[in-house]
């Protein structure tokens, strides 16, 4: 058991009966009165960020949780299916708790996070930057770059993003996958 003392940012704990994940906290001292910490905890099987007072020197239960290495191999009926990069070991995990499904593709490396005591995955994170491919884009017109015109593009995972008028079919962009944005061209 801990105090409130440990929590820190991304520390996970049992709280209510569920995983949380601690995103912020501030260690409060008010000039009258006991201390306290201000936490946002998010609810690592739904989502869902809630804030939360925990008075000073309270106990916390803290849970094990591991992230391990694993490749993105196929999606079917049973979920996406995914390889541990060193026993190789399958595990299959259902789409919502990948948080961008949309951009995996093929030989991914990702990172799954399980919950140690119970070998339940909680959540499947993506790196920030995935390099794919444009399979589809409409092309440019000459002497529109006078402002910062997006056009729609077609990846080679099947997501629309919208992209640069410089930016041709065939060639490869980083797209951010926290909100899915292009972030830049990429030179072979």
């Amino acid at each position: 058991m801990a105090t409130t003392a440990d929590i820190r940012n991304g520390l996970c704990i049992k709280f209510n009966g569920e995983l949380y994940s601690i995103v912020e906290f501030q260690h409060v001292k008010p000039g009258k009165g006991a201390a306290f910490v201000r936490t946002k905890l998010k609810n690592l099987r739904t989502g869902k960020v809630l804030p939360n007072t925990f008075n000073a020197g309270v106990k916390i239960d803290i849970a094990r949780v591991e992230r391990r290495p694993y490749q993105f191999l196929y999606k079917d009926a049973m979920g996406y299916n995914f390889m541990h990069s060193e026993t190789f070991e399958q595990v299959a995990i259902e789409e919502s708790l990948i948080n961008a499904p949309q951009f995996l593709k093929e030989g991914q490396v990702v990172e799954i996070v399980y919950h140690a005591d119970t070998e339940t995955p909680l959540s499947c994170d993506l790196p920030p930057f995935v390099v794919l491919e444009v399979t589809y884009a409409e092309p440019g017109v000459k002497g529109d770059t006078a402002t910062n015109t997006l056009k729609k593009a077609e990846l080679e995972t099947g997501v629309t993003v919208n992209i640069p008028l410089f930016v041709e079919a065939g060639e490869k962009i980083k797209v951010d996958t926290r909100t899915g944005d292009y972030a830049e061209r990429v030179k072979d």
